[in-house]
């Protein structure tokens, strides 16, 4: 079985407001995802957050968004194709110049929010992402959501040359079509450490997960989204590092 790497959002701190708890959860994934400075973050945070992410050989990975610093990002804007590619390079840029002050480079791409859901319906949307990716560095895998049926976001990377990474949730709810519950929807986040960590297992060993409407769920992911920014989640974190690690371990 391929190895499931665990991701999760860092960095999304700004100035002296304080979001999540980074340094909890950073010894147990793989790869962070750090905010840019769009939906949050700033460059003192940015730095900090990289040189984390050094200290635990965690690889970092761009946290682009729409410029809504007031609604954390998660409110889409009306953007064009051309202002979502550019405004994707500039943050691109400004995390690969953080980055390569601590000797580390960006090694993928994860939208952030809105932009996350909106590139996920909107074909044009993904496309813009990718050719920002292409127009930075071409080697750079994109993070999308992993859905019942991927076959549109393959075609359009295939397209253009653009590397995929399928992503799960282990906290979030899921609704018939394999797509993520609105969290606007109550139940759309999953708060019970046992249920969180039941979904990551599920989903680490190919098995159906339950959606909304009761049907069964199999999701084709390369990694797992967890989330870390209360004493509960961090328990789940370390618990779900442990069952991946023992699902990983021959029999």
């Amino acid at each position: 079985m391929p190895r499931l790497l665990l991701n999760a959002d860092m960095g999304e701190s700004f100035g002296s407001w304080v979001m999540g708890l980074d340094h909890e959860v950073m010894p147990h994934v793989d790869l962070a995802n750090v905010a840019c400075g769009f939906h949050a973050s700033d460059p003192d945070v940015m730095r900090r957050t990289v040189r984390l992410a050094r200290e635990h050989d965690v690889t970092v990975g761009a946290h682009p968004a729409y410029p809504d610093l007031v609604g954390f990002g998660r409110r889409s804007l009306a953007c064009s194709a051309e202002e979502i590619e550019n405004l994707v390079l500039y943050q691109l840029g400004a995390l690969a110049g953080v980055a390569r002050a601590e000797g580390l480079e960006v090694g993928y791409v994860k939208p952030h929010g809105a932009l996350y859901n909106d590139m996920a319906r909107d074909p044009g949307i993904l496309a813009a992402v990718m050719r920002a990716i292409l127009a930075f560095d071409a080697r750079l895998p994109l993070m999308v959501m992993a859905t019942r049926d991927p076959s549109g976001f393959r075609a359009l990377a295939d397209e253009h040359g653009v590397t995929l990474w399928f992503e799960a949730f282990a906290d979030r709810a899921y609704d018939g079509e394999g797509r993520l519950v609105s969290r606007r929807e109550p139940g759309a986040v999953h708060h019970d450490p046992a249920v969180i960590v039941d979904q990551a297992r599920r989903i680490a060993a190919g098995l159906p997960i339950t959606t909304r409407d009761g049907s069964e769920l199999v999701l084709a992911a390369d990694t797992l989204c967890v989330h870390g920014d209360n004493p509960e989640s961090i328990a789940a974190v370390k618990a779900i590092r442990e069952a991946l690690d023992r699902l990983e371990q021959p029999s």
